[in-house]
C-alpha cells in the first residue's frame, strides 16, 4: 500500500492479536507510530490485548494518556480487564475511579475485575454500587456476580441474583454460572431445577453438573449423569472427564477410574493433563495403592507440581506410610519451601509412630524458619450476613454464648458416643489441652452459632479454609442425627453433606 491510514494499521494490529501473535502485534503498534500515524481508541483496545507483560501495559497506558483517549469507554474498559488479568487491581480501581463512569461497559469490566481475582466482596460492593447509580444489570454483570457469590458461597444472595437471572430467560451462559453457583453452595436440589430449566444444554452445562454432584459427595449421581450425556450426543471435554475421574476418586471405583483414564484419548481424543493426573494419583493413593501412585506420579508427562504431590501425602496420612510421606513432603517442601501444611502433617504422622527426634527435627525447623500453621477460619451466612470463627479469635460478641451452647452439645453427644479424635491435633499439648483445642474448631463454632441464629430446621452452610478434620466430621455426622438438622461443610477440597447420622462422603475422603 503507497499510504497507510490508522484503518490500515489497526485492523493489522487487531489481526495479530486476534491470532495470538502478541509480538508482531506491539511491534507493528511501534512502526505505526513511526510512521506518524495517530492511533485511535481501536487500536489501543485492540494492542492493549496483546500486552504480555505490566512493563508494556505501563508503556502503552502512558501512550493513551499523551493522546487523549483514558475517556474512551472502550479503552477504559479494555484496560481494566487487562490490568485485572495481570492481578494488578489497585491499578485497574484506580483506571476505574479517575473519571465518573456513565457506562455499563466499564462497571462491568471492573466487576469482573474483582470476582476473577477472589475478591468476591469487593466485586459485589461494586454491583450495589452500580445498581444505586442506575444502571440496569446485564448478562455479563450478572455472570461476574454470580462468580463472586459462587466465590464466597453465598447462597442467599445467589438466590437474590437468580430474580435477575429469569429476566434473559434462556441465556447459556448466565444460566451456566448460575448452575455453578448452587453447586459452589452445596444446593445440589436448586442446581438441578436450574439445569433442567436449560433447553439447548452444551458440554458446559454437563460438565458443571457432574462435576457439581462429584464434588457434593454424589459420585454415583454423577456416573450416571456422565451416561446420560454421551446419550444426548454431547461430547465430553476436558473438564467433564476431569469431573468423571472425581467422583471415582472419592466412591474408591479405582477399575473404573482407571479406565476412563488410560482410554480418555482414544474414546474422546482429550490428551489428560495434570490435573488427570492429579486424580488418578489421589484415587490409587485413597485405595491405598501408594506404589502405584508414586509409579503415576513419575510416568507424568508434565513435571509434577506441590498440589500433585500433596494428594499423596494425604493418602499417607491415612494410611499411615511414614516412608511414603517423607518422600512426598521432600517434594512439596522443594517446590514450596514455607508449607506449613506439609510440616504439621509430617511432624503428626511422627508422632504417632512414637518417632520424637524426627518431630523436634520438624518443629525446629518450622520454629527457625518461622513458620506457622495457618489458623482455621470458617464462615457462615445467617440473615444475610458473613459470620467468620477463627480458632483463637475472641472478638464475636455471641462467642461466650455459642460456646456455653457447644458445651452442652458436647455433653449430649458424649452420652450417645462421642469420644473426641485427638489424632487430628498438634502432639505439642496433652490430655484434656488436647481435647480443648478440638472443642472450639471453627467449624464447631460456626455449626453452634447456625443452629442458634438461623431459621429452625433451615440447612446450616459452612465455609471454611482448611480442610475438615476427622473429629469435626463425626460431630457434624452425630449432631445432625440428634438434632434433626442439616448439616454442608464446604472445604477447599470437596463438600460433606451431613443428614440423619451420614454424609455424603460415606466417610470415604
Amino acid at each position: 500500500m503507497p499510504e497507510r491510514n490508522v484503518v490500515s494499521w489497526t485492523t493489522m494490529i487487531a489481526a495479530f492479536t486476534n491470532v495470538k501473535n502478541y509480538e508482531e502485534a506491539i511491534g507493528f503498534l511501534i512502526l505505526m507510530l513511526r510512521d506518524g500515524v495517530r492511533p485511535n481508541s481501536y487500536t489501543f483496545s485492540s494492542v492493549l490485548r496483546a500486552c504480555c507483560k505490566l512493563s508494556e501495559l505501563r508503556q502503552i497506558h502512558c501512550g493513551i494518556v499523551k493522546y487523549g483517549l483514558e475517556s474512551d469507554v472502550f479503552v477504559r474498559s479494555a484496560l481494566v480487564d487487562i490490568y485485572s488479568k495481570w492481578g494488578d487491581l489497585v491499578n485497574a480501581e484506580r483506571v476505574f475511579c479517575e473519571m465518573p463512569t456513565g457506562d455499563l461497559v466499564v462497571w462491568n469490566s471492573i466487576i469482573g475485575a474483582f470476582a476473577q481475582n477472589n475478591e468476591g466482596d469487593e466485586a459485589l460492593n461494586l454491583f450495589k454500587k452500580m445498581k444505586r447509580c442506575g444502571f440496569a444489570a446485564d448478562q455479563a454483570t450478572l455472570t461476574s456476580t454470580l462468580r463472586a457469590c459462587t466465590g464466597l458461597a453465598l447462597l442467599e444472595l445467589g438466590q437474590q441474583i437468580h430474580v435477575h437471572v429469569l429476566k434473559f430467560n434462556q441465556d447459556l451462559t448466565l444460566n451456566n454460572a448460575l448452575m455453578d453457583m448452587y453447586c459452589k453452595c452445596g444446593s445440589l436440589e436448586d442446581a438441578h431445577r436450574a439445569f433442567n430449566w436449560i433447553l439447548n444444554k452444551d458440554v458446559i452445562s454437563w460438565s458443571t453438573m457432574i462435576m457439581g454432584l462429584a464434588q457434593n459427595g454424589f459420585s454415583q449421581k454423577a456416573l450416571e449423569m456422565f451416561e446420560t450425556m454421551k446419550k444426548s450426543g454431547i461430547r465430553p471435554n476436558y473438564v467433564t472427564i476431569l469431573g468423571v475421574l472425581f467422583a471415582c476418586s472419592h466412591a474408591g471405583l479405582v477399575d473404573k477410574g482407571l479406565y476412563y483414564f488410560h482410554s480418555m484419548q482414544k474414546l474422546f481424543g482429550i490428551e489428560p493433563g495434570r490435573e488427570h493426573y492429579g486424580c488418578v494419583i489421589d484415587l490409587l493413593g485413597r485405595a491405598g495403592k501408594l506404589d502405584e501412585a508414586v509409579k503415576m506420579i513419575h510416568d507424568m508427562k508434565s513435571e509434577p507440581d506441590a498440589v500433585t504431590w500433596r494428594a499423596l501425602l494425604g493418602s499417607c496420612r491415612v494410611h499411615q506410610n511414614i516412608d511414603h510421606a517423607v518422600y512426598a513432603a521432600k517434594q512439596i517442601l522443594a517446590l514450596d519451601p514455607d508449607d506449613a501444611g506439609t510440616y504439621i502433617l509430617l511432624s503428626n504422622l511422627y508422632a504417632k509412630s512414637q518417632m520424637w527426634e524426627d518431630v523436634a527435627k520438624v518443629r525446629r525447623i518450622m520454629r527457625d524458619k518461622g513458620i506457622k500453621k495457618e489458623p482455621g477460619c470458617s464462615w457462615i451466612e445467617v440473615n444475610k450476613k458473613i459470620h467468620a470463627f477463627i480458632l483463637g479469635d475472641n472478638s464475636n460478641p455471641q462467642l461466650d454464648d455459642v460456646i456455653r451452647e457447644l458445651n452442652q452439645l458436647i455433653h449430649r453427644l458424649k452420652q450417645v458416643g462421642y469420644v473426641p479424635d485427638t489424632n487430628y491435633v498438634l502432639h505439642d499439648l496433652e490430655g484434656e489441652q488436647m481435647e480443648d483445642s478440638l472443642l472450639y474448631h471453627s467449624e464447631k463454632l460456626a455449626i453452634v452459632f447456625g443452629m442458634m441464629y438461623s431459621i429452625k430446621g433451615k440447612t446450616i452452610r459452612i465455609r471454611k479454609n482448611l480442610r475438615i478434620c476427622g473429629d469435626c466430621h463425626v460431630f457434624a455426622k452425630l449432631l445432625t442425627k440428634i438434632e434433626d438438622r442439616d448439616i454442608v461443610i464446604r472445604d477447599p477440597i470437596r463438600y460433606h453433606h451431613f443428614r440423619d447420622g451420614v454424609c455424603s462422603c460415606e466417610d470415604y475422603w
